[in-house]
């Protein structure tokens, strides 16, 4: 089959419980999803994989959960308040808006015209006030966060200090972030309220340039190790025009979320972004740095977040780089690479989810062959019970086993695990494979090791 296209992985998230419109019974809100039962599992899924991966298998990576409001000064200092905006038009005909860099031959992607107004900059973040002051109160003005860089940065000292850490070391978050996209879309690619996957990663000066080369072969990497097809992944190197203003070098990891547009190059975008910061943030955080006309360049802050380095008894700025994913995406490139169709020997045709086995929403069905039999379905729930604790499991009898099957390959459950008549006399059960529809005759008493066998990591090659 072909590539599917996002309108295809739209049908089925609604269809099985992945992905909802939300506010869907007032007519929806433009660019807002929430998770159902299996797509927040899957969701997580990948959260706690790059958790695992980012924190736990490493000794150089601290964690933080920064706030989403934060003072205002900080966003003015990163240059969020001056630069962060994209270019925007208006349709003289038709009144609608568009970002002027992703028009089409500069036509409205409503109507066609061409009368458009001239690009203006338009700021992505959404104010809201705090406290019981006037909304004209300029104190009173702050901003959701529309990235998590900035709260690592301004808490590099307190990680430092509490940690003990020397360089080079990292301190990674999770969590939600906001930007006034001036045209959303194409499903749960870009939202206006999405989750980052980011981490800092301070290094010396010098050491910068090849810190950058190994996270780059180190985040493709971990994108294959989730299931993340390499013929639909590349490597993308931002030319100089492209980069950000503190950017010294940044390297997207690109995925083919566009399939059926027919120019290969509009088939790709970004899934994440590696990035050389230099010091340019903890800098413009800091109170001591001067510029070239000796005035301080943060005249607000009350810390110098400097680092001193025992060795060399030298203090200097840390140089950063920056491996940033959205979790949103990278479920959405999951769900693309994973969907497929397999025609039964009935002719039917199947979808099936072969998304990898540590992201699966569920790990093992439990399925009774009869469930108007007490002792079949008995058994059943006690299997489904002693799979919990160490395998998401569970159990169904809501159709006929072929149905079941089919339900449960659409969600991408690896392993079906059914219960017949025989099993009441042999205490075995037969184990279907989801990508084969192969199936096995395994004893109750080995279940557990026989599936847990299955979901152990592949050795690294």
């Amino acid at each position: 089959m072909s590539a599917p296209n996002i309108e295809t992985i739209v049908s089925l998230a609604k269809r099985r419980g992945f992905v909802y419109p939300s506010s869907e019974i007032y007519g929806g809100l433009g660019s807002a999803w929430d998770y159902g039962p299996m797509g927040i599992e899957l969701y997580n899924n990948v959260k706690q994989a790059w958790w695992r991966w980012m924190v736990y298998e490493r000794d150089d990576i601290e964690g933080l959960d920064s706030s989403i409001i934060l003072n205002r000064k900080v966003w003015k200092y990163s240059g969020h308040e001056d630069t962060f905006s994209d270019p925007l038009v208006d349709c003289r005909e038709c009144k609608s808006r568009w970002r002027a860099d992703k028009l089409e031959d500069g036509k409205c992607g409503n109507c066609g015209s061409k009368n458009l107004t001239e690009p203006k900059p338009f700021n992505l973040m959404f104010r809201t006030h705090v406290g019981a002051t006037a909304e004209d109160d300029p104190d009173s003005l702050v901003y959701l966060r529309p990235e998590t860089a900035q709260g690592i940065f301004i808490n590099f000292l307190n990680v430092l200090n509490t940690s003990r850490r020397k360089l080079p070391f990292g301190v990674a978050q999770i969590g939600k972030s906001f930007r006034n996209e001036v045209t959303p879309g194409n499903f749960i690619f870009r939202t206006r309220e999405f989750e980052q996957m980011e981490m800092e990663y301070f290094v010396k000066p010098g050491e910068d340039e090849t810190a950058h080369q190994e996270w780059i072969e180190a985040c493709h990497q971990w994108f294959q190790s989730i299931g993340v097809s390499s013929a639909n992944r590349r490597l993308y190197e931002q030319p100089k025009e492209e980069l950000a203003h503190y950017a010294k070098r940044t390297v997207d990891i690109q995925y083919r979320f566009f399939p059926e547009r027919e120019e290969e190059e509009r088939q790709w975008d970004e899934l994440m972004g590696i990035a050389n910061r230099t010091d340019f943030d903890l800098k413009t955080h800091s109170k001591k740095p001067e510029d070239a006309e000796g005035k301080r360049i943060n005249p607000d802050s009350t810390e110098d977040l400097s680092y001193f380095d025992e060795a060399t008894k030298q203090r200097f700025y840390p140089y950063v780089i920056e491996p940033a994913a959205g979790v949103n995406r990278t479920v959405l490139a999951l769900l693309m690479d994973a969907y497929t169709e397999k025609t039964n020997d009935k002719g039917e045709t199947r979808v099936i989810l072969k998304l990898h086995h540590s992201m699966a929403p569920i790990k093992v069905a439990v399925l009774p062959l009869a469930k108007n039999k007490p002792e079949i379905v008995g058994m059943a729930k006690a299997i489904k019970r002693s799979l919990q604790p160490v395998l998401r499991a569970v159990y169904n009898d809501t159709g006929g086993i072929g149905k079941l099957y089919a339900r449960q390959d659409e969600i991408g459950t690896p392993f079906c695990v059914t219960v017949d008549h025989q099993s009441l006399e042999d205490e075995a059960v037969t184990v279907r494979d989801r990508d084969t529809w192969e199936q096995e005759r395994v004893k109750v008493a080995d279940l557990s090791t026989h599936l847990l066998t299955k979901f152990a990591p592949e050795p690294a090659s």
